[in-house]
């Protein structure tokens, strides 16, 4: 699966927390490393990103990155284990 991170939304904000713990509750996952293929950084944050050019689906999820490719522009290949959460928070936390 390839994800396209959307830069510009570090202002945005749920009652989770942080969307690293936002993505934690409702994937019910726990993140390690980075979702990137062949990352293994460890400074994880929520990011917000949409799926691939190839997805007609251009809702927002959020998904465990470390830092550096949270900052990444373009597409990148993100790593079967973890999945997509929902960003709506009206479907989630409810803000």
């Amino acid at each position: 699966m390839y994800v396209k991170n959307i830069n510009g939304t570090s202002d945005t904000t749920c009652r989770c927390g942080s969307w690293l713990a936002h993505w934690q509750r409702f994937s019910g996952q726990r993140a390690i490393y980075c979702g990137a293929v062949s990352c293994s950084k460890t400074d994880l944050v929520g990011a917000h990103v949409q799926k691939g050019a190839s997805s007609t689906d251009a809702k927002w999820h959020i998904y465990p990155l470390c830092a550096g490719h949270n900052q990444h522009q373009g597409e990148l290949q993100a790593a079967d284990g973890y999945q997509l959460v929902s960003a709506n928070k009206s479907e989630t936390c409810g803000g």
